[in-house]
């Protein structure tokens, strides 16, 4: 586990490409193929670069009855999914299993390096996340991929276990997570409707920073020239299709079995309205939840009009954003009068620690129509337009992972029964070695000034 987590694209499992120019023949690439031992070759037409595959040669010819003298570079693909030489080889899988694809070219800077495929991953790691991986890809019914959802949960156990580190299995299970529920919508909903919704996963699971399964938190949009009839059932069947999943119910009712979080565009943009010019709890949390959404199926563009129309209708209200960071207030953090960590039985990390990071930076992603919905992204996108600065940015997300790991641990102890289930977010100082309970009293310290700074930015002292 720890060779593979420091393994980098640039090491042993790069493969040298093959490279043939723009102009060449499908015959003469097909050849080069065969004597290459090879299923893909790049297709070099200036400074860019194309991937052409074997499938995508015999498909030309057999399908489509091109003639073999056809230039290679009108059948390439140039939206190449690319990594560094040096990022870690854990990326390029999380890139892989994310969209569906067998492989990826890796660069030097601005020069080409090689690829990376799936199999030689597969050779140098064999790893739960690819039998789950595959598991998923290859599931014909529910059933199958159910199977392959009840596997997630010991995967990120055997992962922290392991000493990988929450932001990478954070990522991995995002992954997993979203093209388990993507494909479980695709079984259920018909490719012709598929094209006219888009389903949303919302909270945790739309941050990706979910480590065991949460709630179901779901919405669809709806194209307003749908005409579905079947809906609210079909809805109601992949709620609980999710539920034999492991994915449990939402408490607050928000999923696509309530017909409240399923509406047509037009209906969306109205009730955003109405949440945006509200100052009451209801609406503005429900906007919370709506900011953190991120699309996982059918078509997103129906999403990306009502998050770009949100971003355009909120642009300098400050009034608004005053009220939508006041949550930050809500929650005391769990340190003494002299800066030392409570003693009690257990501390709500997610309540004291957790959340005011969380919604301080998705109230000030939203303000700056910073359209990741990550927090840890979100916070190097602010660092990068200068908005708070790199340094306190790094330490927010480091703190943020020690509480993540701290809260995944107590999670798991609920998992196994070695404590009670509504103690899942409950962290005992007593209960720490020295290096945690140092770590985390950091953690709270840089909470407590980032809510301090959030209060003077947003006027919540008011």
């Amino acid at each position: 586990m720890s060779a593979f987590m420091l393994a980098k694209a640039g090491g042993s499992v790069l493969r040298e490409p093959v490279v043939l120019d723009s102009g060449t023949s499908i015959y003469d690439a097909t050849r080069t193929m065969r004597e290459q031992h090879s299923d893909c070759l790049l297709v070099r037409k200036g400074d860019r670069y194309g991937m052409v595959t074997r499938t995508d040669l015999l498909e030309s010819v057999v399908l489509n009855n091109l003639d073999l003298n056809t230039d290679i570079a009108e059948l390439a693909s140039y939206n190449l999914l690319t990594v560094q030489k040096d990022d870690f080889l854990f990326n390029a899988l999380v890139l892989m299993t994310r969209h569906k694809i067998q492989r990826v070219v890796v660069f030097d800077g601005n020069k080409l390096a090689g690829l990376v495929e799936l199999t030689d991953v597969l050779s140098f790691f064999s790893s739960q996340s690819h039998v789950i991986g595959l598991q998923i890809e290859r599931a014909a019914n529910l059933e199958e991929l159910a199977r392959a959802a009840k596997g997630t949960t010991a995967l990120v156990s055997g992962l922290v276990s392991q000493g990988v580190k929450i932001r990478f299995a954070m990522d991995l299970l995002a992954a997993l997570n979203g093209r388990i529920i993507a494909k479980a919508f695709e079984q259920l909903v018909p490719e012709d409707i598929r094209k006219k919704c888009c389903l949303l996963v919302m909270g945790s699971e739309g941050r990706g920073e979910q480590v065991l399964k949460t709630d179901q938190d779901n919405a669809l949009i709806l194209a307003d020239d749908l005409n579905w009839p079947e809906c609210s059932k079909v809805m109601e069947k992949f709620t609980n299709t999710l539920l034999e999943f492991g994915y449990p119910l939402c408490p607050g009712n928000i999923m696509v079995s309530n017909p409240e979080w399923v509406m047509t565009e037009s209906e969306w943009k109205k009730k955003l309205g109405l949440w945006t010019s509200s100052v009451e709890g209801t609406g503005l949390m429900n906007l919370a939840i709506f900011v953190d959404s991120h699309a996982v199926a059918g078509e997103t563009q129906l999403f990306s009009r009502l998050r770009d129309g949100l971003f355009a209708k909120l642009e300098g209200n400050d009034v608004f954003y005053s009220y939508f960071a006041m949550p930050l207030r809500h929650f005391s953090t769990p340190l003494t009068f002299f800066g030392g960590l409570k003693s009690s039985d257990g501390m709500d990390i997610k309540k004291g620690g957790i959340f005011p990071i969380v919604h301080g930076v998705r109230t000030m992603a939203l303000q700056f129509k910073i359209k990741e919905t990550n927090t840890f992204k979100r916070l190097e996108v602010l660092a990068e337009k200068r908005i708070i600065k790199k340094d306190f940015a790094d330490d927010l997300a480091e703190a943020l992972a020690v509480m993540s790991t701290l809260r995944l641990h107590q999670q798991l102890k609920a998992e196994q029964g070695q404590a009670a289930v509504d103690e899942a977010n409950l962290v005992s100082a007593v209960n720490l070695n020295k290096l945690d309970r140092d770590l985390l009293r950091e953690a709270l310290h840089l909470v407590k000034e980032f809510k301090s700074r959030m209060s003077h930015r947003y006027h919540l002292e008011r």
